[in-house]
């Protein structure tokens, strides 16, 4: 795997955020050499009596041993405590019966030295593709790893699942529920293969609200749609993406249990702020990134023909590395709005670049200039803007340049 040295250009300039400690909620990281020696490369999650947990994965039809095991493990009755953990430098998929084996050896040791029952020991892995997990160098440090659970641990934790990343991520919003102060915090990873579809990377999500798993799951399906399939980093869906959210239940408040419940409106908003800011965070960490890409689609029939013309321009080779590139190459933009395979007309077309317009009426705006263009492509964060005139169709989706930083990462990424 090719040896990152640098950090992103893009990465928030304050650093990873201080994040508090969320009630019922304790988590520990160390070195077990799963790929590397000396590199923190397994983290563990401890999660109190009582917590619920809701989540959402890849549905890519080659998904991990451990992204199968933790479908089949949400919704299961359990009361009692959960855990989870989590290994970076092999993504135990494509491994066949030896990739299942290893997850129920290391679920049966987290259950076994935590005391909890094992269908509520949730896993998750990431790095290479093919390779049987170690998973003996895991289950070794289960002990330390219990050992070593601390409530302000989430940092070294979210490092421990950095594989290609550049800076760990991580986000929080607190949110009042009926006079009662909510904490949400979360930690993500990703930086290559990343377009997700029904997830992310790695991404988990801690609350102290108490809130039932059916209002939970429905709460973060409806965010997810809106925030992390809305970015993308290379069009490649990954084997192992997993979003799982624990609700500790340790606020005191009346438990949530409906969806129409008042207080689901202001805790989905703060959960869409957290998962949000983590997914644009992904796509600042994109391999090799050194451009923000924003596309906004508007005019279009439906929110789902905007999500694909969206996905299409960022996905585009072409555009991606224009922008790279710093070249106004508004006509790439075109093809792929056509590519999409959606409806558009050419003579409702409008094309901006930030707030630059750039095409409109079927040809170039008579105002544009190239040389405003290229001024425009010489910023850390780009915007592109099209309206197709059609509706009232919208999407946003957040991306980056392509330039030869992601070739060099993955040209050498098994190495």
């Amino acid at each position: 795997m090719a040896k990152i040295t640098h950090v992103s250009p893009l990465a928030p300039k304050a650093g990873f955020p201080q994040l508090p400690a969320i009630d019922g909620v304790r988590f520990s990281a160390l070195s077990a050499g799963v790929k590397y020696k000396g590199r923190t490369d397994v983290m563990m999650v401890e999660l109190a009596e009582g917590t619920t947990m809701a989540g959402v994965f890849t549905r890519s039809t080659t998904r991990s041993a451990a992204v199968i095991d933790c479908q089949e493990k949400i919704g299961l009755p359990g009361e009692g405590k959960a855990a989870i953990l989590v290994n970076s430098g092999n993504s135990n998929a494509f491994t066949g019966k030896n990739g299942f084996d290893a997850v129920a050896k290391i679920t049966q040791a987290v259950a076994d030295e935590l005391g909890i029952d094992q269908n509520r020991v949730f896993t998750s892995s990431t790095g290479v593709i093919g390779e049987p997990l170690k998973w003996e160098r895991i289950t070794a440090k289960i002990a330390d790893l219990k050992n070593a659970l601390d409530e302000n641990g989430i940092e070294a934790a979210a490092k421990a699942i950095m594989t290609t990343d550049t800076f760990p991520k991580g986000s929080t919003e607190t949110v009042d529920l009926d006079g009662t102060e909510i904490k949400i915090a979360g930690i993500a990873k990703g930086s290559g293969m990343i377009a997700p579809d029904m997830a992310t990377m790695l991404c988990y999500i801690f609350t102290d609200a108490n809130i039932s798993l059916e209002v939970l799951q429905h709460c973060l399906w409806l965010e997810n749609a809106k925030t992390f399939n809305c970015v993308t980093v290379d069009s490649d869906t990954s084997t192992s993406d997993t979003v799982l959210v624990g609700a500790t239940g340790k606020a005191n408040m009346d438990p949530i249990t409906d969806f129409t419940d008042p207080r689901v409106r202001p805790f989905r908003e703060a959960l869409h702020a957290v998962m949000k800011d983590l997914a644009i965070q992904l796509a600042r960490d994109g391999e090799g990134a050194t451009k923000f890409l924003e596309v906004q689609v508007t005019g279009a029939n439906a929110d789902g023909p905007a999500h694909r013309v969206a996905k299409a321009i960022a996905n585009s080779p072409l555009v991606k590395t224009a922008i790279a590139g710093e070249d106004p190459n508004w006509g790439r933009v075109v093809m792929a709005v056509g590519k999409a395979g959606e409806r558009a007309e050419r003579d409702r077309l409008t094309i901006w670049f930030g707030d630059l317009l750039v095409a409109e009426n079927g040809w170039v705006s008579p105002t544009y200039t190239e040389e405003a263009g290229a001024a425009y492509m010489k910023n850390d964060e780009i915007v592109i803007r099209v309206d197709l005139g059609l509706d009232n169709g919208t999407a946003t989706v957040w991306s980056c340049d392509l330039t030869h930083g992601y070739i060099t990462i993955n040209a050498d990424y098994r190495s």
